[in-house]
């Protein structure tokens, strides 16, 4: 038994959460569409050049939360799970999820897409840790700040380390799936780490250090690279 970690967008899902949200935000005429669309996808692409200001992103793309009222947010994530997000789950993913499950490891996801988009598509895993990036809730509402570090990059190490130390796990045997390069500082930190239909800096990285390259966007889940 042990510990199977897996980024979620892109990886398990087969877009990215962050992104479609704030697309949602914009389709369902919530934020304005000509600075909105424009600044989420800029963001995007700094993101996967790997030149993404963390803490300038967040401060935009929270501020959608601190403008409205809870419920009514939930309301919204609640649509846009069923419209947008479950189009994009990926059977494969499931199965390797439950490969892992079946032989008793813990499941841990960790996101740098904040817990408010993330948690209810986790739960459709069945998967019941997350790490992510946590808006901060204040007096029934959102403030649009964050609380914590970023679970981004390093971030990522950062609170792994810590939540390691609260639940008792290890890094022993321990498994990491992701699709970007940004995750290279965990991806070294594990056993096994499994770049899961990878951007091409990742790609480049995997095969230089001979990490497995595998897809979850077909029909079954590859098994070849899998540990029992």
């Amino acid at each position: 038994m042990s510990l199977a970690i897996f980024d979620l967008d892109n990886t398990l899902i087969g877009d990215d959460s962050d992104f479609l949200w704030g697309q949602f935000l914009v389709d369902q005429g919530i934020v304005d569409k000509g600075y909105y669309e424009s600044s989420n996808a800029g963001f995007y692409e700094d993101y996967k050049k790997g030149t993404l200001d963390i803490v300038a992103f967040l401060k935009f793309s929270l501020k959608p939360l601190a403008d409205h009222p809870a419920e009514q947010l939930y309301q919204w994530r609640q649509q846009f799970v069923e419209q947008v997000i479950r189009p994009v789950l990926l059977h494969p993913a499931f199965d390797l999820v439950e490969k892992h499950r079946a032989r008793g490891d813990t499941l841990l996801v960790i996101t740098a897409t904040n817990r408010f988009v993330t948690e209810p598509i986790v739960n459709l895993y069945g998967i019941d840790n997350l790490l992510a990036t946590t808006p901060e809730f204040k007096n029934g509402r959102y403030t649009g700040a964050f609380i914590d570090v970023p679970c981004f990059q390093t971030g990522k190490v950062t609170l792994l380390e810590q939540w390691l130390k609260d639940s008792g796990e290890t890094l022993d045997g321990s498994y990491f799936y992701s699709d970007s390069h940004n995750d290279l500082p965990l991806l070294v930190k594990v056993d096994h780490p499994v770049a899961v239909d990878p951007d091409e800096k990742l790609k480049i990285a995997a095969e230089e250090k001979g990490w497995p390259i595998i897809s979850l966007r077909g029909d079954s889940c590859p098994n070849e690279h899998f540990h029992k």
